[in-house]
């Protein structure tokens, strides 16, 4: 499935989630009111867009270290004609948070959300033992708040 593949309704409920959902009793009911549609097509076109790849991930995002977990940023200077499989490899990682592709030497970058902070390193010796390639490990020094919206 690729974005040609949405309709209009595909794509107001991209964009719509984008901003969260409702801290009501029915989330998706509220959602699917905001946006005329019934909750169970929401429900239907959320399965549909995981499945199809167009979603990679739904959920909520977490603050990893204020848990007692460990987040970082790392990325892999991928040969071309080996990208998908490492892609692949990488995102077969439960802690991946998320994966994309950048035009640059390094050129696949993702964010590694772990249980304890100890769960990074031993997580990218497995990304660097299924991959054969070294994992470029970038802690954050200082946070910032970024709003990311990626209007379909």
């Amino acid at each position: 499935m690729t974005l040609d593949d949405l309709d209009a309704a595909d794509r107001r409920l991209i964009n719509r989630l984008q901003d969260g959902l409702p801290l009501v009793a029915r989330p998706y009911a509220a959602v699917a009111e905001e946006l005329g549609i019934a909750e169970g097509d929401l429900l239907g076109r959320l399965a549909r867009l995981r499945e199809g790849g167009v979603l990679s991930r739904f959920g909520p995002m977490y603050h990893a270290e204020r848990l007692g977990g460990g987040l970082t940023l790392a990325a892999l200077a991928v040969p071309e004609s080996d990208f998908d499989r490492v892609s692949e490899a990488v995102n077969a990682f439960p802690e991946v948070a998320h994966n994309y592709r950048r035009e640059h030497e390094l050129n696949m970058w993702f964010v590694l959300a772990t249980e304890t902070p100890d769960r990074i390193a031993e997580t990218i010796a497995g990304i660097e033992a299924a991959t054969g390639l070294t994992v470029f490990n970038m802690p954050k020094e200082e946070e910032f708040h970024v709003r990311l919206h990626l209007p379909v």
